[in-house]
């Protein structure tokens, strides 16, 4: 079945999430997302299939947005940030000569740039394979970490679709405990990330 879009401004938004734990009630009563579940191959996967199907239908969104949580040792916990680029920290062809962060034979800067329409504060986002916790973080050359943006953000080039990025900050600093450091915060980021979404027909709209 194909993705359904939501129409802001005039302009047909595909949402993108990952869990359905991240997708709390004040979510729910704005729009339902393509969910991709957890990681950048199944975020590849999910995304890459649904855009294929949408463009076969002539529907391609306008403007994906790529939404839910984030770890950060530099933002903080509960505060919601726009996207202004995103990497991908897994790959390091380095011994090859390839720059660290660029896919060997892709024209791809290592910081992808993002739309970034909302009066919010911006970070740079990292996206990997891995959950980041404690001096983890040091070796990572970002503001906030996750584990699926960059590869919605390729599957978005593929189809000539521009994409945004909003992230609540769930965990990062101390060691991140269990399933469970990471789910406190969601209820508040849930509320939050709400908030922003009501920002875009207004931004959209200039």
């Amino acid at each position: 079945m194909t993705p359904s879009c939501e129409t802001i401004a005039g302009q047909r938004l595909l949402f993108i999430m990952a869990v359905e734990a991240e997708y709390g009630p004040h979510l729910r009563a704005r729009f339902a997302p393509l969910m991709t579940g957890v990681g950048p191959i199944e975020a590849a996967l999910v995304t890459g299939i649904a855009l294929q199907d949408m463009a076969r239908a002539d529907a391609l969104p306008d403007l994906v947005v790529c939404l839910g949580s984030a770890g950060s040792r530099l933002c903080p916990l509960g505060e919601i940030f726009q996207i202004g680029s995103v990497s991908w920290r897994d790959m390091d062809a380095s011994r090859l000569g390839f720059t660290k962060g660029v896919t060997p034979f892709v024209d791809h800067p290592v910081d992808v740039p993002l739309v970034t329409p909302l009066a919010l504060p911006t970070a740079r986002l990292s996206t990997g394979a891995n959950i980041v916790g404690g001096e983890d973080y040091a070796a990572i050359d970002a503001d906030m970490v996750d584990m699926e943006t960059f590869a919605v953000a390729r599957a978005c080039a593929r189809f000539n679709v521009p994409i945004m990025g909003l992230r609540g900050v769930s965990d990062g600093p101390g060691e991140l405990e269990h399933i469970h450091g990471w789910m406190e915060l969601l209820g508040l980021l849930d509320e939050r990330l709400a908030t922003a979404v009501d920002l875009l027909p207004d931004a959209l709209a200039r």
